[in-house]
C-alpha cells in the first residue's frame, strides 16, 4: 500500500492544453484521467516501492511551447512522456521527443503523421485519424449523405481531415465541398449549402469559434431544416458544447473512442472520474488514465531507462478501461499504435442532451473486441 513507497519518484512529464487558446476542457478531462490513475498506482506500491509523480506543463495548443516544454521535462529527468490533445502539438512534442530520445505515449491526438519518419521513441493510444474518419465516412453514406460539405480553417490537422474524407467519399461516389471559413461568415455557409445542395455540413473548424456561430446560424435558417450537422473531430463531446448551444447542439454526430460498453474496470474508473470532474468523463478522461497504466506497467517491468522503456512498446499487454492495450506497427503510421482502439459515431439525444446516443461502430474493432473477451 501507499505506506511502503520509499526513496525518489519516478517522474513523468504530462503535456496538456490547460489555457487558452487550448481545448480547456480536454485539457482539464485528460488531466483527472492521468491524475486519477497515478493516485491508483501510489496507492497500491508505486512502482517497485517508488513514488509515480506527475510533472505538469501546459501546452496552450502552441507547438513551439510544447516542443520547449519537451527540452525542459527531459532535463528535469523524466522517464517518458504523457498527454496531449490537439493534434499538431502533439506532433510537435512527438518529432522533439523522437531528436532527444524520450519515450512518449501520446494519449488523444489522432494525426497520423505525428512524425515525418518511422519512430522507436513515440506509441499512441487513440485511433488515428485516416481510420477514425474513414469509419465516420461510413456513417455519412450508410445514412444517405453524398453531398458533403465541409466547414474548414487552415490547419494540417483539419486538411488531412478533408483530405481522408474527400478521398473515401468520392471513391464511392459522392461529392466533397470545401467551405473556406476563413472567407465566409456563418450567414453566408447558410448560402452556399443551398447553393450547392448540400445534404449534411461537417464542422473541420475550432471550438467555440466559429463551430458554434455556424451552428446557430444553421440552425436558425429554415431552408436548411433538413440538413445534418456533424463534428467528426468531437466537439460535441464536452459540457461546454450543450451549454452554449442548449438543444440547437444535439443531434450533431462525432467520433467517440469508447466500446459500447465498459468493462468492469472502465465502469470502476468512470465512476471515480465522475467524482474527480464533477460531470460525466469523456471519453479523453479514459485516455489519459490508459495512458498512465500503460506506463506504469512498462515501468515496473522495464524500470525507468528510456531506451529500454522504448523497446518495450511491441510487448505491451495491459487491461484498460477500453479494453486490451496492445502496440503495433500499422501501415502508413510513424509511431506505435493501438490498433484495437473503439471508434463510435454518437450524438446527444435531442430529448435529453446529457444522454448519448451510438449511431455507428467501427464493425471489424466490435469483432476483435468479442474475440478478446
Amino acid at each position: 500500500m501507499a505506506t511502503q513507497i520509499r526513496g525518489s519518484s519516478v517522474r513523468i512529464g504530462a503535456l496538456l492544453p490547460l489555457t487558452r487558446p487550448g481545448w480547456v476542457e480536454a485539457g482539464q478531462h485528460l488531466l483527472a484521467g492521468l491524475e486519477l490513475a497515478v493516485r491508483e498506482v501510489n496507492d497500491t506500491g508505486g512502482i517497485v516501492g517508488r513514488p509515480l509523480e506527475l510533472v505538469v506543463r501546459d501546452t496552450a495548443a502552441d507547438p513551439q511551447r510544447a516542443a520547449a516544454a519537451v527540452d525542459e521535462l527531459a532535463r528535469l529527468g523524466v522517464a517518458a512522456l504523457a498527454g496531449e490533445y490537439h493534434s499538431v502539438v502533439a506532433r510537435a512534442a512527438a518529432t522533439r521527443a523522437d531528436a532527444l530520445g524520450l519515450p512518449y505515449l501520446c494519449s488523444s491526438a489522432v494525426l497520423d503523421a505525428l512524425t515525418e519518419q518511422p519512430t522507436q521513441w513515440v506509441a499512441r493510444l487513440s485511433p488515428p485519424q485516416s481510420r477514425g474518419w474513414q469509419v465516420y465516412a461510413d456513417f455519412l453514406l450508410g445514412a444517405g449523405h453524398s453531398r458533403i460539405a465541409v466547414a474548414t480553417q487552415p490547419s494540417v490537422y483539419w486538411a488531412a481531415g478533408t483530405r481522408i474524407l474527400r478521398d473515401y467519399v468520392t471513391s464511392r461516389g459522392g461529392t466533397v465541398i470545401e467551405l473556406d471559413m476563413s472567407a465566409l461568415t456563418p450567414s453566408a455557409v447558410c448560402d452556399e449549402l443551398v447553393d450547392r445542395h448540400a445534404t449534411a455540413l461537417l464542422l473541420l473548424v475550432g471550438h467555440p469559434e466559429p463551430a458554434v456561430p455556424i451552428v446557430k446560424a444553421v440552425r436558425g435558417d429554415q431552408r436548411l431544416a433538413e440538413i445534418m450537422i456533424g463534428a467528426p473531430a468531437g466537439q460535441p463531446e464536452f459540457a461546454e458544447w450543450a451549454t452554449l448551444l442548449g438543444d440547437d447542439g444535439a443531434a450533431i454526430p462525432f467520433l467517440r473512442y469508447l466500446p459500447e460498453r465498459l468493462s468492469p474496470l472502465g465502469a470502476r474508473v468512470e465512476t471515480a472520474l465522475r467524482e474527480r470532474l464533477a460531470e460525466a468523463p469523456s471519453f479523453v478522461a479514459f485516455e489519459g488514465y490508459d495512458t498512465v497504466a500503460v506506463l506504469a506497467e512498462v515501468l515496473r517491468s522495464h524500470g525507468a531507462d528510456r531506451a529500454r522503456m522504448a523497446e518495450s512498446w511491441p510487448r505491451v499487454a495491459v487491461e484498460g478501461t477500453r479494453g486490451q492495450i496492445r502496440f503495433s506497427r500499422t501501415p502508413g503510421i510513424s509511431v506505435w499504435q493501438w490498433a484495437g482502439a473503439p471508434v463510435q459515431v454518437v450524438d446527444r439525444d435531442p430529448a435529453e442532451p446529457d444522454r448519448f446516443r451510438i449511431l455507428h461502430a467501427d464493425a471489424a474493432m466490435s469483432t476483435t473486441d468479442n474475440r478478446n473477451r
